[in-house]
């Protein structure tokens, strides 16, 4: 019965050492319980329309895509674009559903894709994290609407009028 005990004691303590993932770096340790934190305080801070707060988690060369194919922003642009909606008070509030975290090999770079409750209804983000000053920062993301299988030809109908002038002009 002893026996039993610690094989169940020995394997409840290894369950859960496992699954919180740690990695290290030369200067940083990180758990990907620390990146869903600061992703959450991420989209929390533009929930509350925290401008400052909100732009302290993107690293200084920070790159966002949004939904619109025109919006490939580097990070003034970005700025500029937002300032308005965060003075007013409301910005968005995107809250993870499911969120997925990868690191690399020497885990100096990481990786993460999240399916997001918007007012957009469910969108995906993707991006990509790096360490700037010590401390992890997003240096690149994608918003993306999306669509269900069974709905993708009405909303290409929907939108190829707009999309047709765009494709024209970009291969110009």
């Amino acid at each position: 019965m002893k026996t039993h005990i610690l094989i169940l004691a020995s394997l409840f303590i290894l369950t859960m050492s496992c699954n919180e993932k740690e990695i290290s770096t030369k200067k940083n340790r990180v758990t990907i319980a620390h990146i869903d934190t600061l992703l959450n305080n991420w989209h929390k801070a533009a929930a509350n329309a925290q401008f400052d707060e909100y732009f302290k988690y993107m690293t200084k060369q920070a790159v966002y895509i949004g939904t619109d194919p025109t919006e490939n922003w580097q990070l003034s642009e970005f700025k500029k674009f937002c300032k308005p909606y965060f003075d007013k008070g409301k910005a968005w509030n995107f809250t993870a559903l499911d969120r997925h975290i990868y690191f690399n090999e020497d885990s100096s770079t990481i990786w993460f894709d999240e399916l997001l409750n918007t007012q957009m209804k469910i969108c995906r983000g993707s991006g990509i994290l790096i360490i700037e000053n010590g401390e992890w920062k997003i240096a690149h993301y994608v918003l993306s609407m999306t669509i269900p299988n069974d709905n993708t030809d009405d909303v290409v109908k929907i939108k190829s009028v707009i999309e047709e002038r765009l494709i024209d002009s970009l291969k110009k």
